[in-house]
């Protein structure tokens, strides 16, 4: 967003214009140490129409107080605190993304840990407000990454090639903590429900909007600072480290294991995939269960990729091997 943008959501602000409503959808599980540094962050907002939806997983630290104190300093109704379903925290996303109770115009999910920066939910609701009502939208960006004292460290991988159902089908670029997702979007999530085995609550959302035909909008410039530090559930997979884990866990069935997750979820909602889409999973499911050559016409035939060369040739190998 430009100084011009800025400028005039900072003229917004000071007047009778009302806002669209953002429901942060915050999940917390043993988050004392930086809980309260990524709720200032909401604070700072520049975009300050918002309410906070927070759902603890049984923490046994000073989370829970710590969003009680924050619940009595805010105006009443800024934040409500809710009783997760304890499976982990992609049932816990889920949980709150489907929760009847919460209603707004956009859902922010939020992890406990981060901090975002000031201009975060006007980016996100500048670009969502372009988006016809009834068509499905999802919003991410690109994070800043910080260590455990804040101190920037790099950047996420920067993704190139176009979002779309064909890369979501294996591989997320939406990271769950810059997501933020219209109504349209949400119908579609609760339709398919919350007691679903996908691997993330981000990846899905990427693979829903993306299969029903929704839009996605990639932000390069990142709008939160995403903090790496020894208790993160998910962290940035951009050392040789963890690109060693991941041809690990290939080479171990974990893929061809998520991808049969995914596979069986989609099918939930396999009446409102696109003609595309469903073309695009039926050849990759069939690419799964058949002879060498066939597998790699199929996976041709469908058109999936991932965002690197190295990421595609990782998928014909996993392909060859019968892993994917």
């Amino acid at each position: 967003m430009g100084a011009v943008a800025v400028s005039k959501a900072l003229a917004q602000e000071g007047s009778n214009v009302v806002q669209p409503k953002v429901a942060i959808l915050l999940c917390t599980y043993q988050g004392q140490q930086y809980l309260a540094e990524q709720l200032d962050s909401f604070a700072a907002q520049i975009h300050s129409n918002w309410e906070v939806s927070a759902s603890d997983d049984g923490s046994e630290d000073g989370t829970y107080s710590i969003l009680e104190a924050y619940q009595q300093k805010w105006p009443l109704g800024r934040l409500s605190i809710h009783r997760g379903p304890a499976k982990g925290f992609a049932a816990n996303f889920l949980s709150l993304t489907c929760k009847t109770s919460i209603d707004a115009d956009y859902y922010a999910y939020s992890d406990q840990d981060d901090i975002w920066e000031a201009d975060k939910l006007v980016r996100a609701v500048e670009w969502l407000e372009t988006v016809p009502q009834g068509t499905p939208a999802m919003y991410c960006s690109r994070p800043r990454l910080v260590d455990a004292e804040n101190n920037e460290i790099g950047f996420s991988p920067l993704f190139s090639k176009p979002p779309s159902f064909a890369n979501a089908l294996t591989q997320n670029i939406a990271g769950g903590n810059t997501i933020v997702f219209n109504n349209a979007a949400r119908s579609l999530l609760c339709e398919a429900g919350d007691n679903l085995s996908v691997v993330t609550h981000d990846w899905w959302v990427y693979m829903v909007v993306t299969g029903c035909g929704g839009k996605i909008f990639y932000d390069t410039v990142p709008t939160l600072r995403y903090r790496q530090h020894d208790s993160n559930l998910v962290g940035m997979n951009a050392t040789w480290i963890s690109r060693f884990r991941r041809v690990r866990m290939l080479w171990q069935g974990q893929f061809r294991t998520w991808n049969e997750r995914h596979i069986a979820a989609l099918y939930k909602l396999h009446d409102k995939l696109t003609p595309e889409s469903r073309s695009i999973l039926e050849c990759f499911t069939k690419a799964r269960q058949t002879s060498l050559f066939l597998r790699l016409l199929h996976l041709k035939r469908s058109g999936i990729y991932r965002q690197t060369l190295w990421g595609n040739l990782g998928l014909i190998a996993a392909a060859i091997f019968r892993k994917f």
